[in-house]
This record gives C-alpha cells, structure tokens and sequence, in this order.
C-alpha cells in the first residue's frame, strides 16, 4: 500500500462523539466499535482496532479473561495497574512504561489497579490507560510479554517510538509488536514544543490528555483524535501540557 494509492483525507473525531461504557468502577471510552457499541462504518482505521480509554476505581478491574491473535499495547497516564497472564509474566505498568502482550493461539490475562497485592500501601487513586489492539502478521503465533521504560526518553519532547514491528525500528523502538506494517509513537510536549507526524497511507493521532493545535485542522483538546488517510508531515503543537499517541500504519484491514 503507497499513499499515491488512496485519497488524501483528515477526519477529526471529537472525545464527545466517543462511544462510553460506565460500570461504577469502569469509566471506558471507545474510539472505534468495541462491546455492545457497534457500528460497521467504525470498526478500524488502518490496522487499529481499539483505542480505549479507561479510568479503573482502585481495588478493581478486569478478572481473568481470553484474547487470541492480537497485538495489545497498554499506555498508563496516571496511577498503576497490575497485568498477570497465564504464561506467568506478571507486573506493574505505571507511565513512562512501554507495555505489549503478544496474544497469538491464546492468552489469558487481568488487569487491576490493586498494586499493593504485591508491594506497598493501600491507595486510593483511579488508574487512567490507553489500551490499543492491532492485528499481528499472522496468526497462532507464540504468546509473548514486553516492556521497557522510556519515561527518560519523554524528556526530549520528541516523538518516541514505543511499541513497532517496522524493519527502520528495528532496535530503535522500546518494545517490538508482531507487524511489520504498524509503529506507535508517544510524545509529552511543553507548550509551544511542536512534532513533525510522519507520513504514511495511515495515521491516527490521539490527544490522551491537554491540549495541541494541529496544522491544518486547528486545535484538539483531550481526547480527541484524528485519522489520516494519505497524508502526513503536518506540525503537532502543544498550547498546553500535553501527550500524544500517533500510529503510523502501511497497510490496512479490508472494509
């Protein structure tokens, strides 16, 4: 897929036009169909299926359950949870930390924000993630777990690659995903700190929190996103703190 391909478009998707899930302890927002939220014309854009954004009260979260044949990449903004799965990798994620399961034939995992179960005390505080799915090269593959921290990286206010499977990553990106076509990027910017997005058939920009002007579009605030189609090299620029997570794709699910 070359972007000559396809027809140049910048769709901004605004946080209040998300669809929400709320279950007391869980306060979820979904980019794309996801649950009993479904929509054929929401279903992806390039290779992503998911960009959830999740707010988990403390001494809760996901019990145990099964994923198969995707690529999960968690991104923790505030807080911390807790990930164990049935190939004995278990931890906490916190920010600043680069995090990827492999599910391939079959996984079973839980995410909780309940930390103190393996060390310190008691606390009181939400857990605010962003979990992403992208399909893998192939199929039952073997399961596998990631992570690496980065939070010293962040510091440059440059776009970082976190999580790819792309050959000009190859040891350049924190932690490598089963998909030759597909890189994720973060970037915490001070105001007036601008990235350059790269160019690509697909892009998906989204502002996890503050607040940036995109060139050509205008000004995004938290928790909107953007999905490019056949464009890129637009300036990001922050007119507050902000974080932002860009997905870079070459290829892309059928309609």
């Amino acid at each position: 897929m070359t972007i000559a391909d396809l027809t140049a478009n910048v769709d901004v998707r605004r946080a209040e036009d998300r669809y929400k899930s709320q279950f007391g302890w869980l306060d979820s927002k979904h980019s794309f169909s996801f649950g009993h939220h479904f929509s054929k014309s929401n279903t992806h854009h390039g290779l992503l299926l998911v960009n959830n954004d999740d707010v988990v009260d403390p001494g809760t979260g996901f019990d145990t359950h099964p994923h198969r044949d995707m690529e999960i990449v968690t991104w923790v903004l505030e807080g911390s949870l807790v990930h164990q799965d049935s190939t004995g990798h278990n931890g906490v994620i916190y920010p600043g930390l680069a995090q990827r399961m492999s599910a391939g034939r079959g996984i079973l995992h839980s995410e909780k924000n309940d930390s103190w179960k393996l060390e310190g005390d008691v606390h009181q505080d939400p857990v605010h993630f962003i979990q992403m799915w992208v399909v893998p090269d192939e199929d039952s593959i073997t399961p596998g777990y990631e992570q690496l921290e980065i939070d010293h990286e962040l510091l440059s206010g440059s776009l970082v690659p976190v999580a790819s499977g792309m050959d000009k990553h190859d040891g350049a990106s924190a932690i490598r995903i089963k998909n030759k076509h597909a890189a994720l990027y973060a970037a915490r910017l001070q105001p007036g700190q601008s990235v350059e997005l790269p160019e690509a058939p697909y892009l998906h920009l989204f502002v996890p929190r503050g607040s940036v002007t995109l060139e050509g579009a205008g000004p995004l605030a938290t928790g909107d996103a953007v999905r490019f189609t056949a464009t890129g090299g637009q300036k990001v620029t922050a007119t507050e703190p902000a974080e932002i997570l860009v997905w870079e794709m070459h290829a892309s699910l059928a309609a």
